[in-house]
C-alpha cells in the first residue's frame, strides 16, 4: 500500500510535475499560434476595411473603369436602338445595362470615400504596368483630352472607331459591335483583374468578380457570334 504523498510502486516521484509542465507549455503554444493568427486576422481586417485614400487601386479602378465602362453604355445603347437582330439587341441590352449599374456602384464608393469622379491627373496610375497585365500608354484624365484618338485605357474605342459604328448599318454594324465591345472587354478584364489581386476591399473584390465572371461569358458569346457572321476579332494590344 502506498503512504500519502509516495509515488506508486514502479513510478518515479519526479513524473507527475515533469507532465503537468509539459502540458503547461503545450497550452502556451496553443495560445501563442491562435494569438498571431487572430492578429494577423484583425491587420487583415482593419487594412479592408480602411478607407481607401486618393491613389489607391480602390479609387483608381472606381474611377478609371466608370470611364471605361461608360464607352461600353454608349456603344451598346448605340447597338440595342439600330441592330435589326434580336440576339444582338438583347446582348446589347445586358451590356448596357449591366455596366451602368456597376458605374452608379462606383460612383457611390467614390462619394462615401470623399473623392472626386473622376482623377486629374493621368488614368491607369493606380495598375502597375510591369504586373504581367498589359495596357496602352497612359493618358490625360482630364475630359476630352485623351491620347490615340480618345482611346484612353485598354480596350478602349477611338472617336474614329466611334464614329464608324455609328456610320454603319446592317450586318456590318453588328460586326463592328461586336469586334469592338470583344475588344472593349478584354481591357476590361485586365484592370477587373488587376484590382481583384491587389485589393482587400471586400465591395471592390466582389464587384470585380462579377465584372470577371459576366465579361468572360461575354467574350466568348461574342467570340462565337463573330465566327458565326465570318468575321475575327480585332487585335488586342
Amino acid at each position: 500500500m502506498t503512504a500519502p504523498g509516495e509515488a506508486p510502486a514502479g513510478r518515479p516521484a519526479f513524473q507527475r510535475p515533469v507532465v503537468i509542465g509539459a502540458t503547461v507549455i503545450a497550452v502556451l503554444l496553443v495560445g501563442a499560434v491562435v494569438g498571431m493568427f487572430l492578429t494577423q486576422l484583425a491587420t487583415r481586417d482593419d487594412a479592408a476595411s480602411a478607407t481607401p485614400a486618393a491613389g489607391s487601386v480602390e479609387v483608381g479602378f472606381a474611377q478609371d473603369m466608370s470611364v471605361h465602362h461608360l464607352q461600353a453604355v454608349t456603344m451598346a445603347s448605340w447597338e440595342r436602338d439600330h441592330t435589326a437582330d434580336q440576339q444582338l439587341r438583347q446582348l446589347a441590352f445586358d451590356i448596357e445595362s449591366t455596366q451602368r449599374e456597376q458605374v452608379g456602384r462606383m460612383k457611390g464608393w467614390l462619394m462615401l470615400w470623399g473623392q472626386p469622379e473622376q482623377a486629374t491627373g493621368e488614368y491607369m496610375t493606380w495598375m502597375n504596368s510591369g504586373a504581367g497585365h498589359g495596357h496602352m500608354a497612359m493618358a490625360p484624365s482630364v475630359a476630352g483630352t485623351g491620347g490615340s484618338d480618345g482611346a484612353v485605357m485598354p480596350g478602349m474605342a477611338t472617336n474614329t472607331e466611334l464614329a464608324k459604328l455609328r456610320s454603319l448599318s446592317g450586318q456590318e454594324l453588328d460586326v463592328y459591335f461586336l469586334q469592338l465591345m470583344l475588344r472593349h472587354h478584354q481591357g476590361g478584364t485586365d484592370m477587373a483583374q488587376y484590382a481583384h489581386d491587389n485589393s482587400p476591399n471586400p465591395a471592390v473584390k466582389a464587384l470585380t468578380q462579377s465584372i470577371l465572371t459576366s465579361q468572360g461569358a461575354e467574350v466568348t458569346l461574342m467570340r462565337d457570334m463573330l465566327t458565326a457572321r465570318g468575321a475575327q476579332p480585332l487585335p488586342f494590344p
